[in-house]
């Protein structure tokens, strides 16, 4: 813990002075010593590189000592083009192409892995990554459903592997100095928070159609169990359909709830409830594109998460924010900067980045943040040389993940929840229970 401190400390004195090259995609080489010095290389492999990962994959070919080792995708057309982004960085090896993951995780040269693979496989392959003995940086969010992501949890503690949540903001050290102003009392008892998100996403309508050459979709759909093909669905709205996504809610709301979450220090709830539905459009989406998540807390907190999106009228002036309300005002943060206002709305206090690329634009799928994304992976690295949590440990991102879960499950059953406040487990309702897992394919079922 006190290495982490020292690590964080660190990001928020250079802060001001850190440079990005014309990429974007990295700090200089001088800044990143300063940080980090010396230290044995670690080799990454990249899964997932159709969207987010492609971007990734150039983040982590940045960092010192860093090997790009593989690039991991079921489509072979995005495997080029990722291993393109990380020689671009100026990376010295050609990474591998590889479309099997279970190869990677065989690959005994791996350290690490990155996977930005759909929301179904992101437990499972934090599982299994943590069973083949790698380090595992997974997107958020960290499970399909609360009972796997209470098996990642124990499969990092018990292979004693460094599992980071992508929760870029929790390693944003602006943001972190405002977090720990807020429980020091900035704005006295801090007793609610609210958090959004918005966009213009359209209608989404599935056809039945042929399996692509370049896909390999039973591998795509691995721990889920079978179903046909269908045109519209990958590479992206599979989101909006619960066989493999979770809607709004863990794509975006994931983001924002864990900086509330973290703002009012809570863990579990002890009520959920959540009211919405699919209203911008008739199509086959199954999330909702309009949805309000409630939650109360013990100790008289509560945090609340508003959804639209399909109609992109920003709150605060942002597309995507959280503000906190105590006893003697209020703070908001939309990305790393945060301000501070008394009870009448006026600023008292700002904190502001220098670092252009850490301000957020909440509506881009595959680098929200290149400044956040590159101190997120700053601490993973970290965390591995040093064998310490990540500022976004795989218990921390189950606990933001669940909550998430929670509202879905409520809203899928139509009534409020009421839970458990040391486990956060559904109580007395048969219904909402059901959902807490799900069912595999045969032979793909997670086991620790």
């Amino acid at each position: 813990m006190e290495k982490r401190r020292d690590f964080i400390k660190k990001l928020a004195l250079s802060s001001a002075g850190f440079a990005i090259g014309n990429s974007a995609l990295g700090f200089s080489a001088k800044s990143y010593k300063n940080i980090i010095g010396a230290n044995n290389r670690i080799r990454v492999s990249i899964i997932g590189v159709n969207g987010r990962g492609n971007g990734m994959a150039g983040v982590f070919a940045k960092q010192k000592d860093t090997e790009i080792a593989s690039i991991c995708d079921v489509d072979s057309r995005a495997i080029p083009k990722a291993i393109k982004t990380v020689m671009a960085t100026g990376h010295t090896n050609t990474p591998k192409g590889e479309k099997d993951l279970r190869k990677v995780l065989e690959d005994k040269g791996v350290d690490a892995i990155y996977t930005a693979t759909p929301d179904h496989w992101h437990a499972p392959l934090t599982i299994m990554g943590c069973q083949a003995g790698k380090h595992v940086y997974v997107e958020k969010p960290l499970s399909h459903n609360p009972h796997e992501g209470e098996m990642a949890v124990a499969a990092a503690r018990k292979y004693n592997r460094v599992v980071q949540m992508g929760a870029q903001r929790r390693s944003a050290p602006i943001l972190t100095k405002g977090i720990e102003e807020l429980h020091n009392g900035v704005i006295g008892r801090v007793y609610f928070a609210k958090a959004w998100y918005t966009n213009t996403r359209k209608s989404n309508v599935l056809k039945p159609a042929e399996v692509p050459d370049w896909l390999d979709y039973d591998l795509w759909q691995g721990p889920a169990p079978r179903k046909p093909y269908k045109d519209g669905l990958i590479h992206y709205n599979w989101h909006w359909f619960w066989h493999w996504g979770t809607g709004e809610a863990l794509n975006n709301g994931t983001h924002e709830v864990d900086v509330a979450r973290w703002g009012l220090g809570v863990e579990f709830p002890t009520r959920v409830s959540s009211v919405g539905g699919r209203y911008q459009f008739s199509d086959d989406w199954e999330t909702p594109d309009t949805q309000i998540v409630t939650m109360d807390y013990p100790g008289r907190v509560s945090l609340m998460w508003e959804n639209r999106s399909s109609n992109g009228r920003k709150i605060e002036g942002l597309d995507r924010g959280v503000i906190f309300y105590g006893e003697k005002g209020s703070l908001d943060t939309g990305g790393d900067n945060y301000k501070v206002y008394d009870l009448d709305g006026k600023l008292i206090k700002e904190g502001k980045t220098a670092m252009k690329e850490s301000e957020m634009d909440g509506r881009n799928t595959s680098s929200p943040s290149l400044g956040l994304d590159n101190l997120h992976v700053m601490d993973y690295l970290d965390a591995i040389r040093n064998n310490r949590k990540p500022n976004c440990d795989v218990e921390l991102g189950h606990k933001s993940t669940v909550a998430m879960q929670l509202g879905n499950i409520s809203w899928r059953v139509g009534r409020d929840l009421k839970v458990d406040p040391k486990n956060g487990h559904i109580i007395g309702d048969k219904d909402a229970e059901k959902l807490w897992r799900r069912s595999y394919e045969k032979g793909w079922e997670p086991k620790i």
